[in-house]
């Protein structure tokens, strides 16, 4: 299979390196992103640290048998401690170096992990992912799809595609508001419920840059409220890591919330949503990027995402290969790692 050079380079922002439950404290995890490995670990006391993968001693990988003792993270080759600011601490028969780790930017929300990636040069954060909602998803899953962060996001906005291939009736409400960082696009989807026939789901669709989704649903003819959140991650170019959270709530009668109808109502509502996303994998993975698409009346706001999406991007990137005046689409064959498991629930 000849291999096509990725026509959109990788986005600057903050993406989801794993869940929150899967590091308890004393755990060290490798996680991947934009082709470079993100060791993660939790010191005894609940600090959360990310950072390159390699020892500044001898360069030995901390995800390859490093271990965490109290705060410090220790090297699997040389004993070297790392404390949690990334200083070394010491080693056997108390020696030490001035070398610190490389450290990332990590930040906890809705019980995910996000990294921050800022160019080529890694700079500091340009912005801050919006607070938590103070709920954490019921049902996770994830899965590789050949295609890129803003691809995939970009269905979020792609009204048309809906109908044609998922046959759902999904309108815009209101035109997209923008706001630095963060793009929401206001929709109704109309579906068909058994014993209540067809049902409205107003369902205002938030994005923080390239790597986090939130959809918000309420369904009022049965009092419940649905969150999805979507976290695409470039692990490879034109190789994207997506991760589907999911908290449904549905009322007891007589009893109010129920955390095991909760548990049940979140996987059903999450294998409906990965419905969706299975009919979209091949199209992603086979669709062309285009500088330059022929938009139709009725896309305005794909226009709009595209020119949002321009602000993570390092500058200087020649044109060709970011959003036109009009806008794009994605390449690819399946790549043979392409996989997709059910994580447990929360």
């Amino acid at each position: 299979m000849t291999e096509r050079p990725a026509p959109l380079p990788y986005p600057t922002g903050w993406f989801c390196v794993g869940r929150a439950r899967d590091l308890p404290p004393g755990r060290v995890r490798t996680a991947r992103l934009m082709g470079e490995d993100v060791v993660l670990y939790r010191t005894a006391r609940g600090a959360v640290r990310a950072i390159g993968p390699h020892c500044p001693h001898l360069g030995a990988h901390f995800g390859a048998g490093g271990r965490v003792r109290g705060e410090e993270l220790v090297c699997p080759f040389h004993g070297f401690a790392f404390a949690p600011d990334g200083s070394c601490t010491g080693g056997p028969g108390g020696t030490r170096f001035r070398g610190e780790l490389a450290r990332r930017r990590l930040v906890e929300r809705d019980g995910a992990l996000f990294v921050w990636r800022g160019g080529p040069d890694d700079s500091a954060p340009g912005w801050e992912l919006p607070a938590a909602l103070g709920v954490r998803p019921l049902a996770w899953w994830q899965g590789e799809v050949t295609s890129h962060p803003q691809e995939v996001m970009e269905n979020g906005v792609d009204f048309r595609h809906t109908s044609v291939l998922h046959g759902l009736d999904t309108r815009e409400t209101a035109p997209p508001e923008q706001a630095g960082p963060l793009f929401t696009v206001h929709q109704r989807t109309t579906t068909r419920f058994p014993g209540l026939g067809a049902v409205s789901l107003e369902q205002p669709v938030t994005m923080a840059g390239l790597g986090l989704m939130r959809v918000s649903a309420e369904l009022p003819e049965l009092g419940s409220a649905l969150l999805v959140w979507l976290l695409p991650t470039p692990v490879a170019p034109w190789r994207t890591l997506v991760r589907v959270g999911v908290t449904s709530t549905v009322p007891v009668p007589g009893v109010g919330s129920a955390k095991a109808v909760d548990r049940a109502a979140s996987w059903l509502a999450l294998r409906a949503t990965l419905r969706i996303l299975e009919q979209d994998r091949p199209v992603l993975a086979h669709k062309r990027y285009l500088a330059q698409p022929r938009l139709v009346p009725g896309e305005r706001s794909i226009g709009l995402f595209r020119r949002w999406a321009r602000q993570f991007y390092p500058e200087g990137v020649e044109p060709a290969e970011l959003p036109g005046h009009t806008e794009e689409a994605g390449p690819g064959d399946a790549h043979p790692s392409d996989r997709h498991d059910l994580a447990g629930p929360e």
